[in-house]
């Protein structure tokens, strides 16, 4: 089980079933993990938070002390995050920039273009010119590197050392950096490199790609600000208490930095910042049996909560006992039965399968959670939601209704 901090737990018990299901966010336990992140990093080392892990606004205010910009990927997103934390630095990536995005960037004040191919960078450069006359945009040409094999082999997600869509091969990209150092292009400066190769990496293993990209960078002979080496830190969905080795990353980053005085390394996590402050909480609407193994249907599911169904995992949740049930007819309770061989099914175990309100069997949070004797009335937390959880789900299948909101400690908190 894993226990919500107090302060969620208060709140969840607190909803009626009517507000269920919410997301819970404990901002308080938010700013403690990025302050000790921020700390855990060397000075040299700049910290942008990748928006697309989770954009409530709320969530991008609590962040503002503890990094340095915010990184956003696409236009909605751009207008977005600039509306949330006005004034604050802006860097630009992803892959099929349309010509409105890039000048609704130019516009807007974006530092720096995170630039994914050869057109990407004519277009660039034809629109600042247009739309950004008397200054030089920042441009960060991404790199996809190869890699040694098995370098990769912890990565959740792989978005480098191998064909994808995302930046440029070695090769091109060299040309793309003599094109930007040149003078062909006068209004676009060459700021530095971006390399993000993947995603679900452990500190020894971050490291050891920051080495790599950083060594291909200062081997290309020409000036440069900043390496950008992505992010992609660990979260562990299966052992959620165990978080990823910040202290461990700032000590090889600072090797690195001081291998290389005068540049910048800058790193962009996203879910490792934010996934240990949300919180998914819902209600046990029915406890049935089926075929030797208990369910609980909920409401809600995968349409607000999709991660471990697309990654293939468990959400680790813990359930909070509600004594009170305000219906006239039987209260369904998990059991324990065997089998017709005396053998023990998952009733008798006491686990639990905990399933959604959809009509496909896909609709699955949870299988085989320890909770023997839980009941419909009863609430269940799952952790690890504050990242690729909401935003990332598909919302109106079924047209069940969206969850509430609610962000704790914050400086006026609110729900809606």
């Amino acid at each position: 089980m894993t226990l919500p901090t107090p302060a969620v737990r208060d709140r969840v018990l607190s909803l009626p079933s009517a507000e269920l299901p919410a997301y819970v966010y404990d901002l308080a336990a938010l700013r403690g993990h990025a302050a000790a992140v921020r700390a855990a990093l060397p000075s040299s080392v700049e910290l942008y938070y990748a928006a697309k892990a989770n954009p409530e606004p709320e969530i991008l205010a609590a962040l503002g002390p503890y990094v340095d910009g915010y990184e956003v990927s696409s236009g909605g997103e751009l207008t977005h995050v600039a509306k949330a934390v006005p004034g604050r630095p802006l860097a630009f990536g992803g892959p099929g920039k349309t010509p409105d995005e890039v000048t609704a960037a130019l516009e807007t004040g974006v530092e720096r273009f995170h630039v994914e191919s050869a057109y990407e960078l004519r277009m660039l450069a034809e629109l600042a010119r247009a739309h950004a006359p008397g200054r030089r945009v920042a441009v960060l040409p991404r790199v996809n590197l190869p890699v040694a094999d098995g370098s990769l082999a912890g990565s959740s997600l792989a978005m480098g050392g191998r064909p994808t869509p995302f930046g440029m091969d070695p090769a091109q990209a060299v040309e793309v950096v003599r094109s930007l150092s040149d003078g062909t292009y006068p209004h676009l400066e060459l700021r530095g490199v971006h390399a993000h190769l993947a995603s679900g990496l452990e500190a020894a293993e971050q490291v050891a790609v920051a080495e790599s990209v950083v060594s291909w960078a200062t081997s290309l002979g020409v000036r440069l600000a900043e390496v950008n080496v992505g992010g992609g830190m660990h979260v562990d969905y299966g052992a959620p208490e165990r978080r990823f080795d910040w202290a461990e990353y700032g000590r090889g980053l600072a090797r690195l930095a001081e291998r290389h005085p005068g540049l910048t390394l800058r790193i962009e996590p996203g879910r490792a910042l934010t996934a240990y402050c949300g919180w998914y909480a819902t209600e046990v609407l029915d406890v049935k049996h089926s075929h030797g193994e208990e369910f609980a249907v909920v409401r809600g599911g995968t349409h607000h909560l999709r991660t471990p169904a697309t990654k293939g995992h468990d959400q680790p949740c813990s359930v909070l006992p509600v004594d009170a049930w305000p219906h006239p007819w039987p209260r369904p309770a998990a059991g324990g039965r065997r089998s017709a061989m005396g053998v023990p099914t998952d009733e008798a175990r006491g686990t639990i399968t905990v399933a959604g309100q959809l009509c496909t069997p896909k609709d699955v949070l949870a299988r085989r959670v320890p909770a023997a004797g839980l009941r419909a009335g009863d609430r269940v937390v799952f952790a690890l939601a504050g990242a690729y959880a909401w935003n990332i789900s598909h919302h109106d299948f079924l047209m069940h209704p969206r969850p509430g909101f609610h962000f704790l400690s914050a400086p006026a908190e609110s729900a809606g």
